[in-house]
């Protein structure tokens, strides 16, 4: 099938070759970035210190936020020091603020006239634009796995490979959301700056109210949040695999292009 028949397909090839760069440095960087955390994880298991006596000194909200069960294991170090913060919040909140500057910054630029100017329905660029950011999800859930095994071996740890696969199958969905909901925000505004700020803040709020509700009788409010539905912490130390949740949000991430495709159908482009 050629790409004139397809031209979402151009589209999210042509996006995909331009941040290869990005993708390759950004990969590097979380993989530099676990093999640090995880060098230092001998020493702190040989301290004389009750580490998880240590961890149940922390309020409630707290050990909840970064999804805190036990640090003193290999599986409960990395959920606290990597997974809970970079993968789940930072590569989350990146991946929003990426998606949030692709069709504004196209229209604001004047490139979408450009593009808009082939045989390309409105649906298709949205569609590009979307599956143009996947290979960088996919990417980082494939290399960064096996980085993290490679690197838990180097310190004379074991970790159980299906529970490491899994907690990266899983946050695949949870990332595709972060992507659509940067997608779906940057069809909403068109201004670039403004819609990947938007998409960063919203994404942020939602991580912040997820927290902050878990613990109180409006937790099941705490839903609305893409984090609520992936828990690296339960995967790595408990071996509780969310399917569940995963579904939610490959049905949020349908949604929001939904959203996205007839926003940008109806949207005046002219200025």
């Amino acid at each position: 099938m050629s790409d004139r028949a397809t031209p979402w397909l151009a589209i999210a090839r042509y996006d995909a070759a331009g941040r290869a760069r990005g993708t390759v440095v950004l990969t590097g960087l979380l993989s530099s970035f676990l093999l640090v955390f995880l060098a230092f994880f001998p020493s702190l298991a040989t301290a004389d210190v009750d580490l998880d006596a240590y961890v149940e000194a922390f309020p409630p909200a707290v050990r909840e936020a970064f999804g805190i069960i036990a640090i003193s294991s290999i599986e409960g170090f990395l959920a606290v020091e990597f997974y809970q913060f970079a993968w789940l919040l930072l590569v989350g909140l990146y991946l929003a603020y990426l998606a949030g500057g692709t069709t504004a910054g196209d229209v604001a630029s004047g490139r979408m006239d450009l593009t808009l100017s082939a045989p390309v329905a409105r649906r298709d660029v949205v569609i590009g634009r979307f599956l143009g950011l996947v290979p960088l999800v996919v990417l980082l859930n494939v290399v960064l796995p096996v980085v993290a095994y490679v690197g838990v071996v180097a310190v004379g740890e074991t970790i159980a490979v299906e529970r490491l696969a899994a907690v990266h199958a899983l946050a695949v969905p949870y990332h595709v959301a972060c992507v659509a909901a940067g997608i779906a925000v940057s069809t909403l505004l068109s201004r670039p700056g403004v819609a990947q700020r938007v998409a960063l803040g919203g994404l942020f709020a939602l991580f912040m109210f997820d927290s902050l509700v878990a613990s109180t009788d409006y937790a099941a409010a705490g839903n609305v949040s893409p984090t609520a539905h992936y828990d690296p912490s339960a995967v790595l130390v408990l071996g509780e695999y969310d399917l569940t949740g995963a579904a939610v949000l490959l049905a949020a991430t349908a949604v929001l292009l939904a959203i996205a495709i007839v926003r940008f159908r109806r949207a005046d482009l002219s200025g």
